[in-house]
């Protein structure tokens, strides 16, 4: 197949001197390197497209693919992952990874758990604030945790996420209102266990490639997956595949089954979860849109722990995509 790469890296905004923060979620050369050759080894013919306004002028000369790799994340607006899909549809040109409304939806974590929560998929009590008004509302026990509805990779999450009481609430909440100019998510704090769930496939053939445990040095004293100790991974971070605790990776993949499905994410992604007080799973978010770094994303670290190549998962993922392509 002809197969285009679309993408977002740092470098392409570098010269606007945008805060580190804001582009944490744009990727790095090594990745768009990394999915290039593991196309080619397969036997396709590859072309580095890049970002939406580089494929807009591409698809205006007439420039067309059999398939489009697609890891765009966009920059601005809680709608940025979708652009380059919308663009795409608009062309007739098939892609790899969630169609724009999944993308739309699942970035806004608020909208997200409203759906969980139809689906009568377990998630911890939310509500979302779009004004700071919006805390007399509030009616959930403490500890809670906040974080902005529309950001990656622990963007917005720190120390002061985990809210102990009301006044402490406010104050973060308000920070983080005008901060990142966008609603902030409220829940009840999971205490227990962190997992993410590494998902490959769509609809009836999806399945959960496994489920990899998020454990937090002694040293680190909040254990949350923040901004900062995602930063530091090899330093704050270790991981380890969930094994020989049937009971509970049954739990978890039906939840996150479920919610892959009813959501109607495609292809590959990741499924945060986190147990409460009593053990028990909840969901947190998707991922639809999963890192791809050959080193250091979770998905990737997840298949180098169960011995997948990352050839072999990009081949997974294309093998999805490549069954919505006409004959």
């Amino acid at each position: 197949m002809n197969i285009g790469i679309t993408y977002d890296l740092k470098t392409d905004y570098t010269e606007d001197h945008l805060p580190t923060e804001l582009l944490a979620e744009l990727d790095k050369p090594e990745t768009i390197n990394a999915i290039s050759d593991a196309l080619t080894s397969q036997g396709h013919a590859v072309e580095k497209i890049g970002h939406f306004k580089k494929l807009s002028r591409a698809l205006l000369d007439g420039k067309r693919w059999n398939l489009v790799f697609n890891i765009a994340e966009g920059l601005y607006g809680i709608g940025r992952e979708s652009t380059v899909p919308c663009l795409l549809d608009a062309y007739q040109i098939p892609y790899v990874f969630s169609d724009p409304a999944v993308l739309a939806v699942c970035l806004h974590k608020g909208i997200t758990k409203q759906m969980i929560d139809y689906l009568k998929i377990p998630t911890a009590e939310f509500l979302i604030v779009n004004q700071l008004s919006d805390l007399e509302k509030l009616n959930i026990p403490f500890p809670l945790f906040a974080k902005p509805v529309a950001e990656g990779t622990g963007k917005g999450i720190n120390s002061k996420s985990i809210l102990h009481h009301f006044r402490e609430c406010e104050e973060t909440v308000k920070r983080l209102l005008d901060l990142y100019q966008q609603p902030v998510l409220i829940e009840k704090f999971l205490s227990g266990r962190e997992f993410t769930v590494g998902m490959i496939g769509t609809g009836k053939k999806a399945y959960c490639l496994g489920i990899m445990e998020i454990h937090f040095n002694e040293k680190i004293k909040e254990k949350i997956y923040s901004y900062q100790n995602k930063a530091d991974y090899e330093l704050n971070v270790h991981y380890s595949l969930l094994k020989n605790e049937p009971s509970l990776i049954k739990k978890i993949e039906t939840l996150s089954l479920n919610a892959w499905q009813g959501l109607g994410c495609r292809d590959g992604g990741r499924m945060d979860i986190r147990c409460d007080e009593n053990h028990e799973p909840m969901f947190v978010e998707v991922n639809p849109l999963a890192g791809l770094h050959p080193e250091d994303s979770d998905l990737v670290i997840m298949s180098r722990l169960k011995n997948i190549s990352y050839d072999s998962l990009i081949q997974r993922i294309v093998n999805s995509a490549a069954e919505r392509i006409k004959k």
